[in-house]
């Protein structure tokens, strides 16, 4: 009888550990699932930021509705640098825009027409030469607004500044109408498209 007794202990035991095991499975896989959900939060709010492009500023380059990351941490390990994409905020704006780097502090930015000079030589945009082309092939100028100009007169990006435009020149609100970009109004660099699929990759800085 004892031994009855004994054998039936040792049997529910033994079905109680597969039940055990699975219910710890379901508690690892929770854990992993919630310091999986903290990461992401964490990266999202903290690392990158995710940006909806309005308005044609950044044609041919960038449209309205593109969603786009934009790496909030790098410009707290270096500046921004010449030719980078940038969004920013425009307090006067209540909103953030995107816009293009030209000129950083100390260089001297000079645009007629459509010749872009730094620091006295002309700067290769690669990134908009077709559509530049194209404007001249229609026997019309690309860009609309020079600078300096009536509203600013000082060429040179100050300190903590930078100089910059949108890539649509006749139709972009940029530092030759706002002025120059304090260093502290920017979000950070736009990296990736990530939306829509089609145009789903990687910017070119």
């Amino acid at each position: 009888m004892q031994q009855d007794t004994n054998q039936e202990t040792f049997e529910t035991n033994e079905a109680e550990k597969p039940v055990k095991k699975k219910k710890n499975e379901v508690v690892e896989w929770l854990k992993a699932l919630l310091i999986a959900l903290v990461l992401v939060v964490l990266i999202r709010w903290l690392l990158f930021k995710p940006f909806i492009v309005q308005g044609p500023s950044m044609q041919p380059n960038f449209v309205t509705g593109q969603k786009l990351i934009v790496n909030e941490i790098l410009y707290d390990i270096r500046k921004p640098e010449r030719g980078e994409v940038v969004v920013f905020h425009v307090p006067s704006e209540g909103r953030d825009f995107i816009k293009r780097v030209i000129a950083v502090a100390g260089d001297t930015v000079q645009v007629e027409g459509d010749k872009v000079l730094v620091n006295g030589k002309p700067v290769n945009e690669t990134y908009i030469q077709e559509a530049i082309d194209q404007a001249h092939a229609d026997d019309r100028l690309y860009n609309s607004t020079d600078f300096p100009n009536a509203h600013f007169s000082d060429g040179t990006v100050p300190e903590g500044h930078v100089f910059v435009m949108g890539d649509n020149r006749s139709n972009s609100t940029d530092s030759r109408m706002i002025g120059y970009i304090p260093l502290e109004d920017i979000v950070g660099r736009a990296d990736l498209i990530f939306w829509p699929i089609k145009d789903i990759g990687l910017i070119k800085n």
